[in-house]
């Protein structure tokens, strides 16, 4: 049989009833049968306590009649069906509640001479005295200090046994009762556990093969509404991957396809002398450029890679934060100068020290100002600043270019992503700028932002943490 919750339950739910039926019959029957013989042993001498009691002064008295006296018992023995004896003290039987006008002319003490030493005794038959085993009880008879005999009474032991089998019968009844009541327990115990799992499964599965749409309906109980929506908030992350992946692959493939046709058909034409020796040179040029470009995605791919498996190892050190934007700044006159922007620099302290990784941190500041001149009007400035807050230093590269509209804001972080539907304004880039600042921030655990207006400029602010004093 397939290893499945329904047929565990049905395994469970055999052996349970199974389990229940046999200790019922065996070990609950054997509890039943004690209990009983108990109260009847109680009864006994409760009985004979009483009659004990009622005739002790007269019961052997010369003068009473000792059928008179036995066809007093009679009742006991019809109502009760427990059988009375009258026993002497020397062990002979002298009134009988079963035979009144006729005693058994026995001793008992000849048959079992121990028999009236007891309080107890079971499965009493005593010869042939007694037509059937039973349950005796002897109760001795003082009078004065003196024994007169004693007070014997007799239960059928086939009546304990008939009473417990009656017992017995009204709870096997009621067994059979509460069976199908636990089928239906068992199969609702199925419905709410292994029903909404197997949805649960096959959502997972149309979901694992791409099937996104599925619609999942969460009900039933907690535990499973968390379950399902575990698995939502699962898909949905996968098929943000999935998507993140085609859109990868087709970005990267645009990214690299266009330098090497470029580099291709150049230098087929150079090779061919399509282009003419004297142009070699301009083209041989754009050749390297786009190799450049090539070399400068491929870093940048593997940075953020590193970034991805945790393999990267910030090299943490105290500088000053003011000196590295001013070298960085300094790396840009040209670009600047094509463009004629004015690059501001605005430090609230001549020095200002940040523990960071001084190599990790230049790079976040090339990539934003790199970032911010290439969306910068012509004749217009960027605006880098240093700000102390607390233990925080927040340094701020501001533009005053083209923006970037609302939509977009969320997904300039995205590898690859240009605000451009064109691929971008500058054919340069890679795309991978912004990913990689926002990676290198976040190790230093700490935070990266950007607020921007379409049309009115972008200002990238990031933080970091304050050298002690």
């Amino acid at each position: 049989m397939k290893k499945t919750l329904w047929s565990r339950l049905i395994i469970c739910f055999l052996i349970s009833t199974v389990t229940v039926f046999v200790l019922l019959n065996t070990y609950g029957m054997s509890i039943l049968k004690n209990r009983i013989k108990k109260d009847q042993i109680n009864l006994l001498y409760k009985e004979a306590s009483l009659i004990a009691n009622a005739y002790r002064g007269n019961i052997f008295d010369e003068n009473n009649e000792l059928n008179d006296l036995a066809s007093r018992f009679t009742s006991i023995d019809t109502y009760l069906n427990i059988r009375v004896w009258i026993v002497s003290r020397d062990g002979s039987i002298v009134a009988d509640s079963s035979n009144v006008n006729n005693p058994p002319n026995t001793n008992i003490n000849d048959i079992d001479p121990d028999f009236l030493s007891k309080n107890i005794n079971e499965n009493t038959t005593l010869g042939n005295l007694l037509h059937e085993p039973m349950l005796s009880v002897i109760q001795r008879i003082d009078y004065n200090f003196q024994l007169r005999g004693f007070i014997v009474l007799h239960s059928p032991m086939s009546e304990l046994e008939n009473r417990a089998n009656i017992y017995l019968d009204v709870a096997n009844i009621c067994f059979l009762v509460f069976f199908p009541l636990l089928l239906i327990i068992f199969i609702y115990i199925y419905c709410i556990t292994a029903k909404p799992l197997k949805k649960s499964i096959h959502a997972a599965k149309e979901f694992s093969s791409g099937n996104y749409n599925y619609k999942l309906v969460s009900k039933g109980l907690s535990e499973y509404r968390e379950l399902n929506a575990a698995i939502l908030y699962m898909a949905e992350e996968i098929s943000k991957l999935d998507d993140y992946q085609k859109k990868f692959v087709a970005n990267i493939s645009h990214d690299f396809r266009s330098p090497l046709t470029s580099i291709k058909g150049y230098a087929e034409a150079i090779m061919d002398g399509t282009i003419p020796t004297d142009m070699q040179d301009k083209y041989l040029s754009i050749i390297v450029d786009e190799t450049e470009r090539l070399n400068k995605l491929t870093s940048g791919l593997l940075e953020l890679n590193r970034f991805d498996t945790r393999s990267t190892l910030l090299d943490i050190v105290s500088f000053d934060i003011n000196l590295i934007i001013k070298k960085t700044a300094e790396s840009f006159e040209g670009a600047c100068r094509d463009k004629k922007i004015t690059l501001n620099l605005v430090f609230t302290e001549e020095e200002t020290y940040v523990d960071a990784d001084i190599g990790k941190i230049q790079q976040v500041l090339y990539n934003l100002i790199d970032n911010a001149i290439k969306f910068s009007h012509n004749n217009s400035q960027i605006k880098v600043s240093t700000e102390e807050k607390g233990d925080k230093i927040f340094v701020s590269v501001k533009d005053y270019g083209i923006g970037i509209p609302r939509d977009s804001i969320k997904k300039i972080w995205d590898r690859f992503y240009k605000t451009d539907t064109s691929r971008g304004r500058d054919k340069k880039g890679t795309g991978l700028g912004l990913s990689i600042a926002k990676e290198i921030i976040q190790s230093h655990n700490e935070n990266i932002n950007v607020i921007s207006t379409e049309g009115v400029g972008t200002e990238f602010i990031f933080s970091l943490k304050k050298s002690a004093e």
